[in-house]
């Protein structure tokens, strides 16, 4: 039997330099770059510039390799070199529009937008760029006018669909919103509902009544504040079927089976077993024909739990001043949500909230940010709660300690909501759908209040007015 073959390493000295011309290696760097193998890709385009320092398409890629590992200024700076190079292609600037809305150079972005438009009038591409652009600007009229355009154009686009669906629930239109937004799923890369081997051929539920010995199983998607906000909802399944089995993490799981008994809560999908029909929280609304005016669970549809209460409720009384107003904030959200840059603010942002007059807070912050307490030199107390937050059972027992939530979008805000406890949130100028357009109250929650941006990625006014409404809160005479 003969040996393997083995390769054999030759020194870098021995090994000689071999021409190869550009176009291969961009052809090559594509191929990475839709394998998304982008460290590849990026050492390719790193060799072909090093050849060719101004070639236009190199540029480009390297510049979008950039921006879909995260090196968001980066991308910004090599797709301009690019487009200095000659890079004008409708694709090329739709790109450079896209990382400009990102980084909140929003008419920059449409002007680009309109220039590939009118190279290619017929490519969807373009239209649901500027659907994105314009959803960004505020201008939510315009978003869905070029959202249509792009589905017109390409029906199968599931991204224009999701947005399309998106600003139509953020301008109150459901009905058509929520047909749209099932799209969300369709999205190339999109994480998937549930594993292939749980999905089988089930359908997707229609909301109509199962029969006996049918279940139904109801899988609590998206963040944690979807299903916080969706799982109202659960009632109304429960009725039209009595074999439910819910799939949730463990992290909410507890609140869920306490609040609404009945359903077989699992958090592995190896114990799912077999079910008729499948259904994501998220989906709920539409099956229940939901509308402004109809949303389910308008009343505090979550209660503490009694006994974690009075524990949060001893802490609390050992921790702080007994005549302070308690304040829960949270001023992050998860740094992988595809629009944390728009929601979150640094804690410093709230520092100005500390001059209240007899007022403490509770900081609910949770993840990497929490470490931004050690920098609070604010005059007003702070405690940490984050050790004692386990679950969202704990999460609901503080916040119903407390006297209020101030809060960025966050999960805290849909568990204050759910309880009845009001909570004051900062809210982006380009803001999620839930929170619909131009109001400071939200029919999903009455206790809510919106502070809402008025230029985007600025929020010293929107924290001025909410020190003014702490300060005029906590001066309230008590007894």
């Amino acid at each position: 039997m003969s040996a393997s073959l083995q390769p054999i390493a030759l020194a870098d000295a021995a090994v000689p330099s071999v021409p190869v011309p550009v176009a291969e290696l961009l052809a090559v760097a594509r191929e990475y770059i839709d394998a998304s193998r982008f460290d590849a890709a990026d050492r390719l385009l790193g060799h072909a510039l090093a050849g060719a320092p101004t070639h236009a398409e190199a540029l480009h890629l390297s510049g979008f390799v950039a921006f879909k590992r995260r090196r968001v200024d980066e991308a910004a700076a090599l797709m301009e070199r690019a487009l200095a190079a000659g890079a004008q292609a409708p694709r090329q600037l739709c790109n450079l529009a896209e990382v400009y809305r990102v980084l909140g150079r929003v008419e920059e972005g449409l002007r680009l937008i309109r220039r590939a438009s009118a190279l290619a009038p017929t490519d969807a591409t373009c239209h649901f760029n500027e659907a994105m652009l314009r959803y960004e600007a505020g201008d939510i009229d315009g978003c869905i006018r070029a959202a249509r355009r792009a589905v017109a154009l390409k029906a199968d686009m599931p991204e224009a669909h999701m947005r399309l669906g998106q600003a139509l629930l953020l301008n109150g239109e459901l009905a058509e919103g929520w047909e749209e937004y099932e799209w969300r799923y369709r999205i190339a890369g999109a994480q998937s509902l549930m594993p292939a081997t749980v999905a089988g051929h089930a359908p997707q539920w229609d909301g109509a009544a199962l029969p006996a010995g049918q279940r139904l199983l109801l899988i609590a998607d998206q963040g944690f504040g979807d299903v916080m906000m969706f799982t109202r909802y659960l009632p109304w399944a429960m009725a039209r079927t009595a074999d439910i089995v819910v799939a949730a993490s463990a992290d909410v799981i507890g609140l869920l089976a306490r609040m609404f008994p009945g359903p077989d809560y699992q958090t592995h999908w190896d114990a799912i077993g077999g079910h008729a029909a499948y259904c994501p929280f998220s989906g709920l609304p539409r099956l229940a024909a939901t509308r402004a005016d109809s949303i389910f669970g308008r009343e505090p549809y979550v209660t503490a739990e009694p006994g974690r209460r009075a524990m949060m409720a001893a802490w609390l009384d050992a921790s702080l001043p007994a005549s302070a107003l308690k304040v829960g904030i949270a001023w992050a959200g998860r740094p992988t949500h595809n629009n944390d840059r728009n929601r979150t603010v640094a804690l410093a942002t709230l520092l100005p909230l500390a001059a209240a007059p007899r007022t403490a807070f509770v900081s609910l912050q949770k993840g990497p940010a929490a470490a931004q307490l050690a920098d609070w030199h604010g005059p007003a107390p702070v405690i940490d709660a984050a050790v004692r937050l386990h679950d969202f059972e704990d999460t609901a027992a503080l916040i119903d300690c407390l006297d209020l939530v101030i809060a960025v979008d966050t999960s805290i805000n849909h568990v204050a909501g759910a309880l009845g406890q009001p909570a004051w949130v900062l809210t982006p100028f380009a803001p999620d759908w839930r929170w619909l357009g131009g109001r400071m109250a939200t029919p999903w929650y009455p206790s809510l209040r919106l502070y809402r941006q008025t230029d985007a990625r600025r929020w010293d006014n929107v924290v001025a007015m909410l020190a003014e409404d702490l300060t005029r809160l906590a001066e309230r005479p008590t007894g």
